[in-house]
């Protein structure tokens, strides 16, 4: 009996032991450390900071193309104005002669409008379209010969690039 006692407590004692250091084990990972969660913090940040870039790179080209389509929906709207009045808009009567009969002189007579669905609006950053026509002494040097009229966004930055290259979207580009 002592045999079967001896060989008892020798096996109570390895398993007390191997459950002693499971829990020590057990206890060890039962969490995150310092640096582990520094890192997974860290590398949370860098993906973050991309997908920003990345969205604010197509957020802008989202932009351009709505000035762009904007513009082009002026111009179809503006040949068809030209067609019922026989001319197209002086700069001072502007887009708004495609909503509302205008009052400035030449008044047009076969006027039959709105040719637009709403009222003319700004473009994506919040700045009102430039209409210049032909009869304007203010055309841009950088405007092709015979173009009736011009349709300009200055862009993100509001400012007027006189050179190649700028952020401005034109109505004959």
């Amino acid at each position: 009996m002592k045999k079967k006692n001896f060989y008892k407590e020798k096996f109570n004692k390895k398993i007390r032991r191997f459950c002693y250091a499971f829990k020590k084990l057990e206890k060890r990972e039962a969490g995150f450390t310092y640096v582990e969660t520094v890192a997974v913090i860290a590398i949370g940040a860098i993906l973050t900071a991309g997908s920003v870039f990345s969205a604010t790179k197509l957020i802008s080209a989202a932009k351009k193309t709505a000035a762009k389509n904007q513009i082009e929906q002026y111009c179809s709207a503006l040949q068809i104005y030209f067609i019922d009045c026989g001319r197209f808009p002086t700069t001072e009567q502007g887009l708004s002669a495609l909503w509302e009969k205008p009052v400035f002189y030449p008044v047009p007579e076969g006027w039959d409008g709105p040719y637009l669905e709403r009222k003319p609006g700004k473009d994506p950053w919040g700045t009102d379209f430039e209409y210049i026509s032909s009869q304007s002494s203010v055309m841009p040097s950088e405007v092709p010969a015979n173009l009736p009229f011009v349709l300009i966004s200055y862009g993100a930055d509001k400012i007027r690039e006189t050179k190649e290259g700028g952020d401005d979207i034109v109505s004959w580009k």
